[in-house]
């Protein structure tokens, strides 16, 4: 039995090697601090965040795509297990974790013991860009340079790929989670509302775009007025959050940018002609591959199905482990 997690800050995808993607979902536990008790794991306790009494508590065990409470980790890792493997409980799975290429040491092992812990037999890590570059059906093992954005909901990561490896790499602890927070800070200054993580997000993905638009969007949304302390509703539109998010967004091209300089000059050649491919839920933003190439001059494509391209890449692993097993991961 070989079980592939793309763990993100977000969102965790579980692959099954065969069946494609079989689960998906919010990286949210909900714990009671009375019995100190898990209750919830997933959509169910992301539907609590927000919405919870004193005794219990809602938070994401990941931090900018890092473990950062260990043991929440282990109880969400040890639920995306069972929830999958079924009737092959008794088996222990062999798992394949994609982390962030900026890792350090520490969170690597971190990862690992987690796994183990959770029930695995195995724990494999592999660094997200070359997951996502091989769920973006990109051929990571020619000696042709390809360039992957991979930007999700703690960390946006860009790296350059060749014969297999990493060649360029740098990551910001920027994405999906840095938007909506920009989205509710601005809310507040601007419109004097104070918005939920939950309603920041959904401006986001129904309204928020990249670049000012001539048809503006608009949604009306309620918060809590912070000088009346009274329930209010507002029109926002999708031009003033493509300004709210400018910041994080010029994060990430400062990046992409760092990235572009420190590439070979062979390589930087064969990205011009193939372009960037984005990957991740963070590049499902409206126009951010026209903001992309608009700032770096380099044609920017979104990969298909965005979100599992990591997922995916764990899967392709998973099916040809031994070729793998030396280029791509070490085991502790």
């Amino acid at each position: 039995m070989k079980i592939g997690i793309d763990l993100g800050t977000c969102n965790s995808l579980v692959f099954l090697p065969g069946k494609g993607v079989v689960l998906e979902e919010p990286s949210v536990v909900a714990v009671s601090l009375n019995e100190n008790k898990i209750l919830a794991v997933g959509t169910e306790a992301k539907a609590m965040s927000g919405r919870t009494p004193d005794t219990i508590r809602v938070y994401r065990p990941l931090k900018d795509g890092v473990i950062a409470d260990f043991r929440v980790t282990q109880a969400m890792l040890k639920y995306f297990i069972d929830k999958v493997s079924g009737r092959f409980r008794f088996l222990r799975p062999e798992l394949m974790i994609g982390v962030p290429a900026g890792i350090t040491s520490t969170e690597r092992r971190a990862v690992i013991e987690a796994g183990l812990t959770a029930g695995a037999k195995n724990v494999y890590v592999a660094k997200e860009p070359i997951l996502a570059a091989i769920g973006a059906d990109i051929p990571i093992n020619s000696c042709s340079g390809n360039m992957v954005i991979d930007i999700g909901g703690g960390t946006s990561e860009t790296a350059v790929i060749s014969l297999g490896g990493i060649v360029t790499c740098h990551s910001v602890r920027v994405g999906g989670d840095k938007i909506d927070i920009a989205i509710s800070d601005y809310i507040k200054k601007k419109h004097n509302l104070a918005v939920g993580e939950q309603t920041a997000e959904e401006i986001k993905i129904k309204i928020g775009s990249a670049l000012p638009e001539k048809e503006e969007k608009k949604l009306s949304i309620r918060g809590r007025d912070l000088i009346l302390g009274l329930p209010r509703t507002i029109k926002v539109s999708s031009n003033e959050i493509c300004e709210a998010i400018s910041d994080p967004l010029a994060d990430i091209i400062q990046v992409i940018k760092l990235v572009l300089r420190d590439t070979p000059p062979e390589l930087s050649a064969d990205v011009i002609d193939k372009g960037m491919v984005l990957s991740g839920g963070g590049s499902l933003l409206r126009n951010i591959p026209d903001l992309i190439a608009q700032a770096t001059g380099v044609p920017c494509i979104l990969a298909e199905e965005p979100l599992h391209c990591v997922a995916k890449g764990t899967g392709v692993i998973l099916e040809n482990l031994d070729i793998y097993k030396k280029s791509i991961m070490s085991k502790r």
